[in-house]
């Protein structure tokens, strides 16, 4: 027993010396030497003035603030392990901070009020005792972010660290905080929303005011955050309503100046009982002009849109916009176009007879959301009423056919649900198209699966007034029509399935005689063949024994060959519009000048993994159908070629445009033309994310897979790499495919995906268009070479970012600040963590705004919207070249675009697929 016991005494002893060195280090890196400290030996360091040992002399405090001391902190502090203080605030000490990691006794961190220049990775980890950190007003600190190792820190009662330096987004955090009562990060270039793990939190004091670019979002988590009693919002770019605070009954001070917020004062913010101040200016707020008592100090001075002073009530038609513009929830744009007191005066989407009653309000296309309010029945002159091709769901409001004097109501192309009204027959309701689930009642959550009416007119039995009979809603005759439906499809898909299943199974081969077998007929939504109905010309011949042609799934026609080489001229080589590894790429015209595109591939060299980029671009075209997505039309399996048949896109690539336009002999783009072709492709990859029946992530986004029509408008291409999107936050394993200065970094070094891939190679597409730059340009010195990792360093100074923009955009003040917004936008979406990455639909909200102000202002100058499932092929394309100017099919496998981080491995193509790592 004699020898352990030495053992560990000459451990401890040891250890102890080890402390006494590290403490000598620190005294060597001191100016001026703290009082009563040596630098020449460690001697009795536990008792020199600032440091604190426990019996075994292993250093548990370091303290000494206000020492005016200069010099830095050695890396050997990071062998102190038994550290339960370290306090060393107020002094003017600079270099790294030494790594804390795995400090499982410390508690307490204070360092603010200093010059400390880096936070080194992992420096919060395994901080499992940590009570208070105070990093604040260190501004030479390097830019980082705020890190989701504090959740390890679940005794943490207070973060302090403003004016250091933090960018990104808050973490949602807050979850693991439970005691967490002071969150003060003010002066920073926090961006993003607030974070809904802040619900219900203990948070008494937050303080996120002063953000260089500003946060974003509404700011309702507040509601439930009952324990506020200090709240400091302002100087950022929030925006909706105030929330109901009434349950925040400790707030004293809140100061929401100088942000975007819109809509009424709610009534509950007057009556706090313990307010004390409020700030409210620089705002587009609504209504009457708020009267707080006389106890509370207001400062209400700056620009607001109040309708009165004094808080006199407003006009009753302009309460009742409001109340209507409530349903939308107060959009900014009724806060901007609906100011003053009375609605006949210049109020944009509203018009006034002559006795100064509103008649008119036409909301058309203006990317609405919400509800329609019942409060339009007030305004009971009202003539017309435009809601249509917005996102508006809900029900149409009964009280609407009260308006006798109602003549035109459109809210087509929305996503409203429940019963029709039965409106008088003056009234013309344009209802469609859109609007799938209109005569649907949405159960709402307490009623049985069966509980939704399902004709226009037939209510849920929960809703019904008579309540007899049928509970449910759906009569037996219903029940029994659906199961009929249900027997005879089951039969005809059998009868199917058995016509064409061959031996080789699922993609079996097709035996075809005649012309009415030559093509599989599938019923899409409209009851014709193929995609959207296909030209009748592309059946009128056989393909003939020879033809190889395969039957897959998802509706898509399958075309003869001969067909393909009459519309190409026989793939003559004045029609070829784009080559790559794949192939070649030509434009063709059918009989009656519809043009489309063929992209032509051999299997030979596609080898196996090539033939499953064929099946996969036509599985999942067969199953999304967008305006900004390019339209898979047919293919064609001809020995060993593979052929796509595509919609013609007469423009070319984004990348043609962004860095070949002087060898095109086109323009530059504008930004205009920028910034509405990235609101297109994220609508579009948005759609492939959450909006089609499955998610899907397209794995190669980049600017040669943008296709540009001749509005330049753009669409997405080549879906060959496309995989199906797990379910939630999971990641999915699969073969690295791309191209480089494109790849997530989690992608590269894993092999593993999610839909957050996809929102870093469109970052990196943003800042391609934001400065003209290829992604990776090794004509550059190498610190500029990699587009991504540059551009977030220019992203540290909003004053670099002017020198960093494309020198033929020229921006004027108004474009500097919409370039300002995509340029923080994309430094978002390439964070390197995924997580930390916002989805496609952020995006769309962040770019919707800025392409808002070249909208047409009539309802008639814009595009068409949507697809009619009832056109013929040619009427559709003819349809779609008319109003969205669909674009030149070019090459859009294969990139001369190079890229950025990670870098290439050696040996590596700038472009590469599946196949190519077979």
């Amino acid at each position: 027993m004699l020898y352990p016991l030495l053992f560990l005494l000459l451990l401890l002893s040891t250890t102890a010396a080890d402390d006494g060195a590290v403490v000598l280090k620190l005294a060597s890196s001191l100016t001026p030497l703290p009082t009563g400290w040596s630098t020449k030996s460690s001697s009795g360091f536990c008792n020199w003035k600032g440091i604190e040992c426990d019996s075994s002399n292993r250093v548990t405090s370091i303290s000494l603030p206000n020492k005016d001391l200069t010099g830095s902190l050695p890396s050997e502090l990071s062998t102190l392990t038994q550290l339960k203080t370290l306090s060393l605030q107020n002094n003017h000490l600079s270099g790294d901070l030494p790594l804390l990691a795995n400090f499982s006794n410390l508690q307490s961190i204070f360092l603010d009020f200093n010059n400390f220049t880096s936070i080194p990775s992992g420096f919060f980890k395994g901080l499992t005792s940590l009570q208070t950190l105070s990093l604040g007003n260190n501004v030479n600190l390097a830019p980082w972010q705020l890190p989701t190792d504090l959740t390890e820190s679940t005794t943490l009662n207070s973060i302090t660290a403003s004016q250091s330096n933090i960018y990104g987004s808050i973490p949602d955090i807050f979850g693991s905080l439970p005691s967490l009562q002071s969150l003060r990060l003010s002066y920073n270039n926090l961006t993003g929303s607030l974070p809904q793990s802040m619900a219900n939190s203990g948070i008494q004091n937050l303080w996120i005011n002063n953000q260089q670019i500003g946060l974003t979002g509404t700011i309702g988590v507040l509601a439930t955050m009952t324990q506020l009693s200090q709240v400091w919002l302002q100087k950022n770019q929030f925006t909706g309503s105030i929330p109901d605070l009434s349950k925040c009954d400790s707030l004293f001070d809140l100061q929401l100046r100088d942000n975007q917020f819109t809509g009424v004062v709610p009534s509950s913010l007057i009556s706090l009982p313990n307010l004390v101040n409020i700030s409210l200016s620089n705002n587009k707020l609504q209504g009457p002009s708020p009267v707080f008592s006389s106890s509370v100090k207001v400062v209400n001075d700056g620009k607001n849109n109040y309708c009165t002073v004094s808080g006199k009530a407003c006009d009753p038609q302009v309460t009742t916009l409001l109340e209507i513009a409530q349903g939308f929830g107060y959009p900014a744009k009724l806060s901007d176009g609906w100011t003053g007191n009375d609605a006949c005066s210049g109020w944009d989407f509203v018009t006034c007879d002559p006795q100064k009653r509103v008649i008119t309000v036409s909301l058309g296309k203006q990317g609405l959301t919400g509800t329609i309010s019942p409060a339009f029945a007030n305004l009971t002159s009202l003539k017309n009423l435009y809601l249509n091709d917005n996102n508006l769901t809900g029900s149409i409001p009964a009280s609407l056919t009260q308006l006798t004097q109602l003549q035109t109501l459109d809210v087509s192309n929305n996503n409203l649900s429940g019963k029709v009204p039965a409106f008088p027959s003056s009234v013309k309701l344009i209802n469609k198209p859109g609007n799938s689930l209109l005569g649907t009642e949405i159960s709402t959550g307490g009623d049985s699966p069966g509980s939704s009416g399902t004709n226009a007119g037939t209510q849920s039995g929960s809703n019904s007034p008579s309540g007899g009979g049928n509970s449910n809603g759906i009569s037996g005759g219903i029940i029994a029509g659906i199961i009929a439906a249900v027997v005879i499809f089951i039969a005809v898909l059998s009868f199917v399935l058995c016509k064409y299943k061959k031996k080789h199974g699922r993609y079996g081969n097709v035996e075809e005689h005649d012309n009415e077998k030559a093509f599989p007929k599938n019923e899409g939504p409209s009851g014709v063949n193929g995609y959207n109905g296909l030209a009748t010309e592309l059946h009128s011949q056989s393909s003939g024994g020879d033809s190889d042609r395969k039957m897959f799934e998802g509706g898509n026609v399958a075309v003869s060959i001969e067909v393909i080489r009459q519309v190409t001229d026989n793939f003559s080589e004045s029609n070829i519009i784009g080559r790559g590894g794949f192939g070649v790429v030509y434009k063709g015209e059918l009989h009656d000048g519809t043009k489309i595109a063929v992209k032509r591939m051999e299997s030979t060299i596609m080898g196996t993994k090539g033939m499953n980029e064929f099946q996969a671009e036509i599985a999942v075209l067969s199953k999304v159908r967008h305006r900004h997505l390019v339209a898979l039309l047919g293919y064609c399996v001809n020995g060993n070629e593979r052929l796509l048949v595509y919609e013609y896109m007469p423009r070319g690539t984004l990348g043609q445009h962004l860095f070949e336009w002087q060898q095109h002999g086109c323009p530059p783009l504008t930004w205009k033309q920028r910034v509405t072709i990235a609101l297109d492709v994220a609508r579009g990859v948005e759609y492939l994310h959450s909006l089609a029946q499955q998610s899907f992530i397209h794995r190669d986004l980049k600017p040669t897979n943008i296709l540009l029509g001749d509005d330049m408008r753009a669409k997405v291409a080549d879906f060959g790499l496309v995989r199906n999107a797990p379910d939630g936050k999971y990641s999915v394993e699969t073969r690295l495919a791309g191209t480089f200065g494109y790849l997530a970094p989690e992608y590269a070094a894993t092999g593993r995906v999610t839909t957050k891939v996809d929102v870093y190679a469109f970052g990196v597409v943003l800042m391609e268009m934001i400065t003209g730059r290829k992604a990776l340009d090794d004509s550059m010195p190498d610190e500029k070479a990699h587009l991504v990792s540059w551009f977030r360093r220019v992203l540290n100074n909003k004053d670099n970012i002017p020198k960093a923009i494309d020198q033929t955009l020229n921006p004027d003040e108004e474009t500097l600040a919409s370039i300002y917004r995509v340029a923080e936008l994309a430094g978002h979406c390439t964070a390197r963590e995924s997580y930390q990455r916002p989805d496609m639909g952020h995006a769309v909200n962040i770019l919707g705004p800025l392409v808002e102000q070249w909208r047409p202002a009539t309802r008639e100058e814009e595009g068409f919207g949507g697809i009619d499932l009832h056109m013929s092929l040619p009427q559709a394309l003819q349809r779609w070249q008319a109003d969205e100017s669909s674009s030149s099919m070019f090459d859009v496998s294969y990139s001369q675009t190079q890229s950025s981080i990670p870098s290439k491995p050696a040996g590596f193509a700038d472009s590469f697929k599946s196949t190519d790592l077979r």
